[in-house]
């Protein structure tokens, strides 16, 4: 990789201290962070195969007691990680963003803060997930963004269907972005994951900010 960070960009700095706050998975949070995100559908996956990640987790816990160090939550949030995108990229569920007219919603909702509360650098949005990178900007915090943009796209996709529910998983997967480096792999990941699930050009949609792309930054696929 021969390129220069992108305007703004700050990856994980070892001096500035890091805040863990732990649900069923870890989240690291440090200030000015930027975030790779990824937040799914409620039937995204499986009874079958969350049951089996259940029993591997409490084996794990077994072989890990507590305390537990921060290496520790980060292998489990890290092979969680893996197991997850792996099942979503089987396209479980009803994928109602393979839809092209929830699709946009998706996609306007995810620049509906851009600049003011988040900077939002691409994005990948699957029949079933989004995967996303994001910056909070000044004191918003990650969590409520998150939060706001999956309560409007749930309140827009069911008076659609006319129906009412549950349409996301509560928790959110998110990793901090380390260096330009690693903002370079996760760009090419989110790139590519359509074509890694199989999907035909109709049923995904992704985008990468034109100030990245003006420096170089582009899908490579």
């Amino acid at each position: 990789m021969n390129l220069e960070p992108p305007p703004g960009f700050r990856g994980l700095q070892p001096h500035i201290p890091l805040r863990m706050y732990r649900q069923r998975l870890p989240h690291w949070r440090q200030p000015g962070a930027t975030y790779f995100v990824t937040f799914r559908l409620a039937d995204s996956i499986p009874q079958e195969q969350l049951t089996a990640l259940k029993r591997w987790r409490t084996i794990w816990e077994e072989q890990h007691p507590e305390p537990r160090s921060e290496d520790d939550w980060r292998e489990l949030a890290k092979e969680i990680t893996t197991r997850t995108e792996r099942w979503l990229d089987e396209g479980h569920g009803e994928c109602i963003f393979k839809h092209h007219e929830l699709a946009e919603e998706m996609a306007k909702s995810l620049l509906h803060f851009q600049d003011d509360r988040c900077f939002t650098s691409c994005y990948a949005i699957m029949g079933n997930h989004v995967h996303a990178v994001m910056k909070p900007l000044d004191d918003h915090e990650l969590e409520d963004l998150i939060g706001r943009i999956k309560q409007f796209v749930a309140n827009k996709v069911n008076k659609h269907l006319k129906r009412s529910g549950v349409l996301w998983e509560p928790e959110t997967y998110d990793r901090i972005v380390r260096d330009a480096e690693h903002l370079y792999n996760v760009i090419q990941y989110i790139g590519n994951n359509p074509k890694k699930a199989g999907l035909p050009p109709e049923q995904w949609h992704r985008w990468l900010h034109p100030d990245l792309s003006n420096l170089g930054w582009h899908f490579r696929t």
